[in-house]
C-alpha cells in the first residue's frame, strides 16, 4: 500500500509520471472530459488547519472522478484528543479509500499513516506541503515545457512549501535557491537528506534575493508568518523588511521570469498587489492545478 506523506516517497520517474498524468487528466477535463475512474470511492478529510485550496480541491477532484468525500474538521481535538491517533486512523481507514491529513506537526501524519488500512495524503504538516509542490511542479512543466534545467528562486524561509518544492526540483534536475534573511534557512538534517537523496539538482541558499533572480525562471514566495506562527508576526516582519516580491525586484529578473506563491498571500507583505496581478504572475493558474494534480495523484494511489 503507497502513502503520499512527503516527495521524498517518489523517485524522479514516478513524479515525471504524476506530472505528466495530471497534465493529461487537466486536458481532458478541459474538453468536458469527466471519467468515473474513481466511481463508488470514499475520500475522507481530517484538517487541524483552516483551508481553501486543499481541501475545495480534493473534493472537487474526487467529485470529478466519481467519487465522494466525508470532511472532518479537528480544531477541538476529536483525533489525538478525545478519541487517540492511532484509534482515530483504525476506524476510519476502513470506511474511506483514501484520507487527507491536514496537520500541524508532521508526526501526527507519520503515526495516522503507520495505523491506516488505506492509502494517507499529507495535505499540509508543518513539515512539508507535497501536495503544493506537485502543482507547483506542474505548473512550470505547463509554462517552460519542462522542469529540468531551471531555476527556481524562492524568497522566504525554508518553510515547508520551500521543503517540499526544493526536494521536487531536486529529483527532476533544476536549481532552487533559497533567498531568506540570516536564521531562516534550511535546517542542516534537510540539507545532508538533499544532498544524499537529490543528485540530480543543486540547492543554493542566497541571503539578499536582489543578487539571487538575476538567473531565475520563477520567483516563489510565501507568507512570511504561517499558520501557528503568529507570536513571531513581528519579528518576521522586521526581519523580512526587504524580502518583498514587488515590481523592484522583479526588473533584476529575466524577462521571462514569472512568480508564484501558494496562497493565501498577504498583500503589501511578502509581495505587492501589482505583481501578484500583473502579467508575469502564474499564481492563479498554480492554485487551479492544485486539482488536476491531486486527481492524479488520487489515481496512482487507488489504481496504480
Amino acid at each position: 500500500m503507497r502513502h503520499f506523506l512527503s516527495l521524498w516517497d517518489l523517485d524522479g520517474d514516478q513524479l515525471t509520471d504524476l506530472l505528466q498524468e495530471a497534465i493529461r487528466l487537466k486536458a481532458a477535463f478541459q474538453r468536458g472530459d469527466r471519467p468515473p475512474l474513481l466511481a463508488g470511492r470514499v475520500l475522507g478529510l481530517v484538517f487541524e488547519k483552516p483551508s481553501l485550496r486543499t481541501r475545495a480541491s480534493f473534493e472537487a477532484a474526487m467529485a470529478h472522478l466519481g467519487g465522494t468525500s466525508v470532511f472532518f474538521s479537528n480544531p477541538d481535538g476529536a483525533m489525538g484528543v478525545r478519541e487517540s491517533v492511532p484509534d482515530f486512523a483504525r476506524t476510519l481507514s476502513q470506511y474511506a479509500d483514501a484520507v487527507v491529513l491536514r496537520t500541524f506537526t508532521h508526526g501526527t501524519v507519520e503515526e495516522f499513516a503507520a495505523c491506516s488500512a488505506c492509502p494517507v495524503i499529507n495535505g499540509l504538516s508543518d513539515l512539508e506541503h507535497p501536495c503544493q509542490a506537485l502543482a507547483d511542479l506542474m505548473t512550470i512543466q505547463e509554462v517552460f515545457g519542462g522542469v529540468a534545467g531551471r531555476t527556481l528562486v524562492f524568497v522566504g524561509d525554508g518553510n515547508n512549501v520551500a521543503r517540499s518544492v526544493a526536494i521536487g526540483c531536486g529529483k527532476l534536475g533544476a536549481r532552487f535557491v533559497l533567498a531568506a534573511p540570516d536564521g531562516y534557512g534550511f535546517d542542516e538534517p534537510f540539507l545532508r537528506e538533499y544532498r544524499r537523496r537529490c543528485r540530480a539538482g543543486e540547492l543554493v541558499e542566497n541571503g539578499d534575493p536582489r543578487h539571487a533572480v538575476d538567473q531565475a525562471d520563477v520567483i516563489y514566495t510565501d507568507v512570511w508568518t504561517s499558520m501557528g506562527q503568529e507570536a513571531e508576526r513581528e519579528d518576521r516582519l522586521r526581519h523580512f523588511a526587504g524580502y518583498q516580491v514587488d515590481a523592484s525586484l522583479l526588473a533584476l529578473a529575466p524577462r521571462h521570469a514569472r512568480v508564484m506563491h501558494c496562497l493565501p498571500a498577504h498583500r503589501g507583505e511578502e509581495v505587492s498587489a501589482d505583481v501578484l496581478d500583473g502579467d508575469r504572475s502564474i499564481v492563479f493558474q498554480q492554485a487551479g492545478n492544485r486539482m488536476h494534480a491531486q486527481k492524479a495523484l488520487l489515481r496512482w494511489l487507488l489504481l496504480g
